[in-house]
């Protein structure tokens, strides 16, 4: 949890500051907010705060720095993919004509609290971008705040200011600042699907492009000729890995009635009752404890909601009783049954460990169901029907589809989604276009006549000649 304070931190605890081109900025250090260990409570950082004076200067700052190399060894995937974005070229007669890619500037990232490191080699690694700021969420500031002190010390050359900032933020005004500032040129966004549409307004106000990867309520759907042990597993992984928050989650089970339904809810069941609840620096924890104390009042309050909308708890893990742990920010890990689809439960992503189980009865049935939603990010599908598999990978309104298991990416496949889970996508060559800017060059080469305006026959003759002094 983040909690701003204007008080000097203990000295027995550790302060990340706020970067400023792998060096530190000159932000007040009396402003600084306490990042919460969330399995005890207690303190565990605290995180200087970039004012708005820091935001203000570093774009102005940044517009007047060119030249800079790919990023480092973790960025490697996209610096390899820039030699395959050659410049086109068109041979049309009496004119060569060539297409190149460049960058747009200064660029802005914005990182939700999950993953902030990944997310960070996800918006920071696409392409000969100028100047990237990254502006991670205080919740996740202890993870992304390292990721910028890298420095550029490439084949003997010595250290010089380089191409990232990192300015973690509590929350209030400084995002949208930073966003709709007239020297940043691109803007990237991760999280909810509510914050992203706030940036793309603030953005849209100096006509800033933005790329938004935003939320999900994802479909886990089984036929009845599945292979149930697997599609188990894959639900159980993806209902609850990384607490639940994952945008490719797949909180919504849909199982078709029949020989399937029953056996899977008692399986998917017992497995729930199993998972092992705990503080996540613990290598025996399955699920660890939400990141902030708002966090876990929210999905508390779900629970509460899909009770009183009528749904059964089928199934919940324990909480862990240890004292050391009576101030953490936990949610049991909870399975929801006879769901309906008019439910906050059903339709809300909620952004933790609760999964909700829904039957159908037909093909069609399923595919209504899944994209029913506003969200269009991720669907899996479990059956041993490759044609009925097909029929569904077209059927369904998602930007990502896995077949017989879940979450399998594999580096250069485009991530992101449609609908209300936003535009853009990452991890791919694709990445590369959205980050640059094309420019057409068209030259004369010689070969025929290009085509003239009449009127310049007309004044000045076909050759020329008749040019008036």
């Amino acid at each position: 949890m983040a909690t701003p304070t204007t008080a000097p931190p203990p000295t027995a605890l550790p302060s990340i500051p706020a970067l400023s081109t792998y060096r530190h900025s000159s932000t007040d250090a009396s402003k600084r907010w306490a990042v919460e260990n969330p399995a005890t409570g207690k303190a565990l950082t605290t995180v200087q705060s970039g004012d708005e004076a820091t935001v203000d200067a570093a774009p102005a700052r940044d517009a007047r720095l060119f030249d800079c190399g790919f990023l480092v060894a973790a960025f490697r995937y996209f610096g390899a993919l820039v030699a395959k974005l050659p410049s086109q070229f068109y041979d049309r007669g009496s004119l060569y004509c060539t297409v190149h890619h460049e960058p747009f500037g200064v660029c802005a990232g914005i990182l939700p609290f999950n993953w902030p490191p990944i997310h960070a080699g996800g918006q920071a690694g696409p392409g000969p971008r100028r100047r990237e700021h990254l502006h991670p969420q205080a919740g996740g500031a202890g993870a992304a705040g390292g990721e910028p002190d890298l420095r550029d010390r490439g084949r003997g050359a010595p250290e010089r200011r380089g191409a990232v900032r990192a300015r973690p933020r509590p929350g209030g005004p400084r995002g949208p600042r930073l966003v709709a500032h007239p020297l940043v040129r691109r803007v990237s966004f991760t999280g909810s699907t509510a914050n992203g549409t706030a940036v793309a307004r603030g953005a849209s106000a100096t006509l800033t492009p933005a790329a938004l990867e935003l939320g999900g309520k994802n479909a886990l759907v089984v036929f009845d000729d599945a292979d149930m042990h697997a599609a188990v597993r894959a639900a159980l992984e993806g209902g609850f890995f990384n607490k639940g928050k994952a945008c490719t989650a797949t909180s919504r089970m849909l199982v078709q009635r029949g020989t399937m339904y029953d056996g899977f809810v008692e399986r998917l069941a017992a497995g729930v009752r199993r998972i092992k609840v705990g503080d996540g620096m613990d290598p025996g924890t399955h699920v660890g404890p939400q990141v902030s104390r708002a966090q876990q009042a929210r999905l508390l309050e779900f629970i509460e909601v899909g009770k009183q909308e009528g749904a059964r708890v089928a199934a919940q893990a324990e909480l862990p009783t240890d004292p050391e742990s009576k101030g953490g920010f936990f949610v049991p890990p909870t399975l929801f049954v006879d769901v309906r689809e008019d439910m906050r439960v059903a339709k809300e992503e909620m952004f933790g460990p609760i999964v909700t189980v829904m039957p159908f009865d037909t093909f069609e049935d399923a595919v209504r169901i899944t994209n029913s939603v506003e969200y269009g990010l991720v669907s899996v599908v479990f059956t041993q029907d490759q044609l009925k598999a097909n029929r569904f990978v077209r059927a369904v309104e998602v930007g990502m589809v896995w077949v017989n298991n879940f979450v399998r990416n594999v580096l250069g496949t485009p991530f992101g989604g449609v609908k209300y889970s936003g535009y853009g996508r990452e991890h791919t060559i694709e990445t590369l276009y959205e980050w640059t800017q094309p420019k057409a060059v068209h030259s004369l080469s010689g070969i025929g006549k290009a085509m003239e305006w009449r009127g310049v026959n007309d004044i000045f003759g076909v050759s020329g000649s008749n040019v008036v002094e």
